[in-house]
């Protein structure tokens, strides 16, 4: 103990150790002390000696801090004393202000130390799972050392976290801690941990930050909070910008809607903290965020959809009309306002009708505009004018034409002022950064609009008094040969290039004014300084364009002509080489990488987004058409009007074969259908003739039974005379014998007439009808049910002749017994006239079912006679499609070899423009023919098929 107290300041007893002695020897008492208390003390003593003998206590110490950690878990007072000397070692000092070459030092240390702890990755998961202690000791120095160890090597621990099971959410869990200061702490972790790793941004995303960090903000009084609102503001940054999944998530949340309350605003707005501007700054551009123009259109467009729905547009122009707001604010408002109308019709349309607090109410537009061509107003502040007016006519024709119709003469309000009269006034301003923005937005007042480029060619100025007014055409190109400054110029140029270009009827007012060729000329020709390089340049694209898009309806300013002046006059090469001036400036290159409109000093203003892509497009078609002589472009003239001859036969070709192969699918499917219709037909006839030789069959059977029923019956009747009956009986069952046989044939004609029928129908092989097999089964049945009939009186017939053949054998006994003979004659002669009675009945009914089976017949004929006129005309249906089967295929065959032949002239017009040394694109090409083999080799299948 006593040497500790010469450490900790005791009164000195001999010669005093140095530092690093001390140090090992604390090191040593830690590392051999088995008492918890004197470790605690060592480690205590460490801690104070950290921060001025950093490098030695970090070389020889952290082994054995990092060993305490791991050992003395259940102690949190020395948990706490070993975190907070480690911090130390690694924590670069930000409260003091040293020299820089000692700061450097102190960072490299950091580093150092940094790596020496992070080389294992169980260190950093250690200090993970030490965060999970509740004690204030213990979590708040982790907090404050993992925080350090992020900033020193945020890519190294940021891998060993996000390897680490549950580590992310161990961290997100110090957003919970009711104590603020690990709470506030734990935001400035996060902010670290979440730089640059988008997977980690994601899972701290989904890990519910969104809900917590707008909740806190709320909690402090959102925009009137402190230094806490601005680290979660930090913090959701981090997370949604350059991350589109957790910006759709923030959007899929409703989060948007929540941010609406964060711009509400006062009347009074004088006095705002700086505390207060730095938090809505960084609100505004987290809504920049979520609308940037380079994130996918679709994100944009439905989180644009979804701050005009919830009001948040309405509540940013009413800060943007709001007076007393601070200059920066304003400013930002202004460009995030850009952002959420940008591309959005909706949103553009409600911004063209806001109308600021004035008497009398002007539009917000206007307003805006006064601001822009003022030259006493800030720079941020008007280039931030000009970005909102830039993205308020972004693909927006309906803003652009009313834009263009506040220039027109039948529209002019001489009481007001319009935005047209206020880009007029500052493109012939006496500042030059007037002129610039007023062109620049003026050129996008006629952005891939050709029809306002006409309309603004209808503009008149009135330059003075006495004298006739002048185009606004010609008044710019006026101010162009009048030395203007360079910022001016390059304007005025800008403007001139967007408004010809691919508009032949601007070119030719352009060119219709004889002093304006040749001060292009006369600029490009001449050898100016540096300065006047990008001037050169752009005078060379505005006459390239006149080239290019010349209609040749000015004789003195033709294609040709003015090739040949350039050449005459500047020189061909020399003229791409001035050309070229302008995409190799610096400026340029920072002007192509974002919509907005950011520049240093006003100086540097030269150069426009959507001017960069007009240059890049047509840099290479102007070079390509100057350097053409016109032999060659007569040449590719006549190739290309070929070409499109031939395009258009093909063309034509091609529809034709297309509407010839429908026309063959549907005759192929009517052929498959009358196919079908035909198998069907043959199988019912098929199954009609076989029943129809069944009943044929049965009734020949039928037949002979009936003639040896007969032949017995006349025997028997012979018998009958023979043996001695009375001839008056005889006679009478000869008669009722002869009507049953009467019946009986006609019964058997009958039949026959069926069966000549049914022979006739078989000869002549038609198809039946669709009901012929009803109505044959149902007289097959009657024909069935006749046989019975018959069969029934057969049997009725020979029982009779039996019964008689009984009263012969009796008869030969009347003598003996008269009078019982002749009672039983009577009542035996009664019973056969009771039955024949009955057989006549039955007999009537037989003949009118053969009366019902006649019409029966009639009706079957007519049917049958119906059916066989239908297969007449569906097979004379077939081989008219057959037919014409045929001669689709011959035509088709003409077809491909008419296109056979135009394939070959378009090869051979083709070869001779590379021999010419032109590069021919020929995939539209290929594909046709391409097309063509396909159609030929689906015809060979189908002609295989069939």
């Amino acid at each position: 103990m006593n040497f500790l107290r010469g450490v900790m300041g005791g009164q000195p007893t001999g010669p005093q150790p140095t530092g690093a002695e001390t140090i090992q020897k604390l090191c040593d008492r830690v590392a051999s002390s088995t008492l918890l208390e004197d470790r605690r003390d060592a480690v205590r003593a460490l801690k104070s000696l950290s921060k001025k003998y950093r490098v030695e206590v970090g070389n020889m110490a952290m082994d054995h801090l990092v060993r305490i950690l791991q050992t003395d878990r259940s102690d949190t007072e020395i948990l706490g004393y070993a975190l907070d000397t480690l911090y130390n070692i690694v924590c670069n000092d930000e409260e003091e202000e040293p020299e820089e070459n000692q700061q450097k030092q102190e960072d490299d240390l950091g580093a150092q130390f940094t790596d020496k702890f992070v080389q294992e990755p169980e260190n950093v998961t250690l200090l993970l799972t030490l965060l999970e202690e509740f004690d204030f000791h213990v979590r708040w120095p982790g907090v404050k050392l993992l925080t350090a160890l992020l900033k020193n090597q945020c890519a190294q621990v940021q891998g060993i976290i996000l390897v680490s099971p549950m580590g992310v959410s161990r961290l997100m869990d110090l957003l919970a801690d009711s104590r603020e200061v690990i709470r506030n702490d734990g935001l400035l972790l996060l902010q670290q941990l979440t730089k640059g790793n988008a997977a980690i941004q994601k899972i701290v995303a989904f890990e519910n930050a969104f809900e917590r960090l707008l909740d806190i903000i709320t909690e402090e009084g959102s925009s009137d909070g402190g230094i806490v609102v601005e680290d979660c503001l930090l913090l959701l940054l981090n997370l949604l910008k350059n991350n589109s999944s957790n910006q759709n998530f923030f959007k899929e949340g409703s989060y948007i809607q929540k941010m609406k309350p964060w711009f509400e605003v006062g009347d009074d707005n004088s006095g705002w903290s700086a505390q207060k501007v730095t938090n809505l700054h960084l609100m505004l551009q987290l809504v920049r965020v979520m609308v940037s123009p380079v994130n996918s259109p679709g994100a944009t467009a439905s989180c644009q959809k979804a701050m005009f729905q919830c009001g948040l547009l309405q509540q940013l122009c009413t800060i943007l009309m709001a007076t007393g707001v601070p200059a920066d604010i304003l400013t930002e408002t202004i460009n995030t306002v850009s952002e959420v109308i940008r591309g959005s019709e909706v949103n553009q349309d409600y911004f063209a009708s806001v109308n600021a607090p004035s008497n009398p109410p002007r539009p917000a537009i206007v307003v805006l505009l006064m601001s822009m061509v003022n030259e006493r107003q800030p720079f941020v502040l008007r280039c931030a004018v000009l970005y909102c007016f830039q993205c308020f006519l972004y693909k927006n024709h309906k803003g652009q034409g009313e834009i263009v119709a506040t220039l027109l003469p039948s529209t002019i309000d001489a009481n007001s002022i319009s935005a047209g009269q206020l880009l007029c006034g500052g493109l012939f301003s006496a500042d030059s950064l007037s002129n610039w923005c007023a062109a620049v937005a003026l050129a996008h007042a006629l952005q891939d609009n050709l029809t306002q480029k006409e309309q603004l060619l209808r503009v008149q100025l009135a330059t003075s008094l006495g004298k006739p007014p002048v185009s606004l055409l010609q008044q710019c190109t006026n101010i162009l040969s009048q030395g203007s400054r360079v910022q001016t110029k390059v304007g005025l140029l800008m403007l001139l290039c967007t408004w010809i270009s691919n508009c032949p009827i601007a070119v030719m007012h352009f060119l219709h004014n004889q002093d304006n060729v040749p001060f292009l000329t006369g600029q490009i020709s001449e050898n100016l300084g540096e300065d006047e390089r990008l001037v050169q340049g752009l005078c060379a694209l505005l006459l390239g364009i006149c080239i290019y898009y010349n209609d040749n309806s000015l004789e003195n300013y033709t294609k040709e002509k003015l090739k040949q002046l350039i050449e005459k006059r500047i020189g061909k090469e020399n003229f791409v080489e001035k050309l070229g001036f302008i995409t190799k400036h610096e400026l340029y290159s920072r002007a192509a990488q974002k919509p907005q409109p950011a520049f240093s000093t006003p100086e540097h203003m030269l150069f426009d987004h959507e001017f960069t892509k007009l240059v890049k497009e047509l840099e290479g078609m102007i070079t390509k058409a100057v350097l053409k002589s016109s032999e060659e472009e007569k040449k590719e003239e006549e190739v290309k009007k070929t070409l499109e001859q031939h395009d258009s036969i093909v063309t034509q070709y091609k529809e034709l074969i297309r509407e010839q192969d429908s026309q063959i699918n549907e005759l192929k499917e009517q052929v498959t259908v009358l196919a079908s219709q035909n198998e069907k037909m043959q199988s019912t006839m098929t199954q009609q003739l076989s029943q129809i030789q069944q009943h044929k069959d049965q009734y020949n059977i039928l037949k002979l039974k009936l003639g040896k029923d007969n032949q017995q019956t006349g025997n028997q009747a012979e018998a009958a005379h023979v043996n001695g009956l009375q001839p008056e009986e005889l006679s009478q069952l000869r008669e009722q014998l002869e009507e049953l046989q009467r019946q009986n044939q006609l019964l058997q004609t009958q039949l026959g007439e069926k069966d000549s029928l049914i022979t006739s129908l078989k000869a002549e092989g038609l198809p039946s009808a669709d009901g012929s097999t009803s109505e044959v089964t149902v007289l097959q049945r009657e024909v069935e049910l006749l046989k019975a009939q018959l069969q029934r009186q057969t049997a009725e017939i020979t029982q009779l002749q039996s019964e008689r053949q009984e009263l012969l054998r009796g008869s030969d006994t009347t003598a003996a017994v008269p009078g019982e003979n002749s009672l039983y004659y009577t009542e035996k002669i009664a019973e056969l006239e009771s039955r024949l009675s009955a057989q006549t009945a039955e007999n009537q009914k037989l003949k009118a079912e053969v009366k019902t089976l006649l019409e029966s017949q009639e009706s079957m004929e007519k049917d049958l006679a119906s059916a066989t006129s239908t297969a007449a005309i569906m097979q004379a249906e077939k081989s008219k499609l057959q037919q014409e089967v045929q001669e689709s295929k011959k035509e088709q065959d003409d077809l491909l070899m008419l296109l056979a032949d135009q394939d070959q002239k378009i090869l051979s017009l083709k070869q001779r423009l590379k021999d010419l040394g032109e590069t021919i694109e020929d995939e539209d090409d290929l594909d046709s023919k391409d097309q063509f083999d396909d159609d030929d080799d689906e015809e060979e299948e189908e002609e295989c098929d069939e």
